[in-house]
C-alpha cells in the first residue's frame, strides 16, 4: 500500500498559493505565465492531501480494496491534470506528461530516496524479488508505449487512422495487463509485497507507517477530503493549463519540457516527499514500491485510459506515438531502475547516478528545438 506524508507543514504552506492564483485569474486577470506558476505551486500541497485521503479511506476496507483504493487513486493528481489538457487537445502536453511521471519517479523518486537515505545509512536493503518483478512489468509496460513510435518511423507511409488504431489495441493490452497485476499484487502474491504477514510487522515499520499516515479519520470525512481535493485538484488544473502556452512563451520552454519537467514534478512532488521520509527511516522496500508502482501504474493504466478517453472528451482521438526523445529517456529510465533493483540493495551513488541521468535528459529537453 502506498503512504503518504501528512505532517509536512513547510508543503501544506504552499496552499496559500491557492486562493492566490484564483485572484490573480479572475481578480486582476494576470498574465498566464503567473497564474501557471501558482496554480503549479498550489497543485503540490493538494496532490499530497488527495493522497492522504486515499489512505485513510483505505483503511476502513480490507486490504485487497485498500490496494485498489490506492492503486487506482495513487496517481489521481497526474491523471486530472492529464484530463484537463486532454480535453484542451494538448495531446503533446498530455503525453509528455506521461513520459515525465515514469522518468520522474524511476530517476527523481527513487535516486532522492537512495541519495538522502544513503547519506544516513551506509547500505540499505530492499525485496529483491518485488523490485525485480515491478522493474521487469516496468519494462514490458514500456514497450507498449514505445512501440507506436517505432511503428510511426518504420511504417511512415500509414495514415493516421491505423496508427490510431495501434494505439488502441495496445492499450487495451496494457490496461488487461494492469488488471491481471492488481491479482497478482493484491491476491494471488501479496506476500512478495508485504514481506510478512500484518500480524508480524516490526513495531519499527509499524510506527514509521503510523507516523506518515498519521491519526484515524472516520470514512466520511476521509471521503470528503478526497473529493474536495480533487475538485480543487481539477480547478487549479485547468488554471494550469490554461497558462501553458504564455509560460512557455514567457519563460522559453516548450510544451514537451513543461510536460516533462515542470508539470510531472508537480504532480509527484507528495510522492517524492514520502519515498524519501521513508528512505530516511531505512525502509526502502516502501520507498521501491513507490518508485516503481507509481511508474507501472502510470504505463499500465493512466495512458491507456487517456487513450479510450480521447474518444469521448477530447477534440480527436489520441495515439500513443512520442517523441524519439521520449521514447528514449522512457527507455533509459526503465533500463536504469532495472539495473539498480536488480541486487536488492542501494547506496548514495546509485542516487546521485540516478538523478544524473535525470538531470541530463532534462537538459535534453529543455533544449529541444519548439
Amino acid at each position: 500500500m502506498t503512504v503518504r506524508l501528512s505532517g509536512q507543514n513547510i508543503l501544506y504552506l504552499l496552499l496559500i498559493f491557492l486562493p492566490i492564483s484564483l485572484v490573480l485569474e479572475y481578480g486582476v486577470h494576470a498574465s498566464g505565465t503567473a497564474i501557471f506558476i501558482t496554480s503549479a505551486l498550489a497543485i503540490i500541497p493538494l496532490a499530497g492531501i488527495l493522497g492522504l485521503a486515499t489512505e485513510k479511506l483505505a483503511e476502513h476496507y480490507g486490504a485487497g480494496v485498500s490496494g485498489l483504493l490506492n492503486a487506482t487513486f495513487g496517481n489521481a493528481a497526474e491523471l486530472i491534470i492529464a484530463l484537463i489538457a486532454l480535453n484542451a487537445g494538448l495531446y503533446d502536453l498530455v503525453k509528455a506528461s506521461i513520459t515525465g511521471s515514469i522518468i520522474g519517479n524511476t530517476l527523481v523518486v527513487f535516486g532522492l530516496s537512495a541519495l538522502l537515505g544513503g547519506l544516513k545509512f551506509h547500505t540499505q536493503t530492499f525485496n529483491r524479488t518485488a523490485a525485480s518483478m515491478g522493474a521487469t512489468l516496468l519494462l514490458l509496460s514500456a514497450v507498449g508505449l514505445v512501440v507506436p513510435s517505432i511503428f510511426h518511423g518504420i511504417a511512415s507511409g500509414t495514415s493516421a487512422g491505423v496508427e490510431r488504431t495501434l494505439s488502441l489495441e495496445i492499450s487495451i493490452v496494457l490496461m488487461a495487463t494492469y488488471i491481471l497485476s492488481l491479482i497478482f499484487t493484491l491476491r494471488t502474491h501479496s506476500q512478495l509485497y508485504t514481506g510478512v504477514v500484518p500480524s508480524e510487522v516490526d513495531p519499527e515499520t509499524a510506527e514509521a507507517v503510523e507516523e506518515v499516515v498519521g491519526p484515524h479519520w472516520s470514512k466520511g470525512k476521509a471521503f470528503l477530503v478526497l473529493v474536495g481535493a480533487a475538485a480543487l485538484v481539477a480547478w487549479m488544473s485547468e488554471l494550469l493549463v490554461g497558462g501553458v502556452h504564455d509560460a512557455g512563451e514567457a519563460l522559453g520552454m516548450t510544451e514537451v519540457f513543461l510536460g516533462v519537467i515542470v508539470i510531472a514534478l508537480v504532480g509527484n512532488a507528495a510522492e517524492h516527499s514520502t519515498a524519501v521520509l521513508m528512505a530516511l527511516k531505512n525502509k526502502m522496500d516502501l520507498a521501491v514500491h513507490i518508485a516503481i508502482g507509481s511508474s507501472i501504474q502510470i504505463a499500465l493504466f493512466v495512458a491507456p485510459l487517456l487513450v479510450f478517453l480521447s474518444y469521448m472528451i477530447g477534440p480527436a482521438p489520441m495515439d500513443l506515438h512520442f517523441t524519439a526523445l521520449e521514447v528514449l529517456a522512457v527507455a533509459l529510465s526503465v533500463l536504469i531502475i532495472g539495473q539498480v533493483s536488480d541486487d536488492g540493495q542501494t547506496h548514495w551513488m546509485e542516487g546521485v547516478q540516478l538523478i544524473a541521468v535525470y538531470l541530463i535528459l532534462a537538459l535534453a529537453f529543455y533544449h529541444l528545438p519548439a
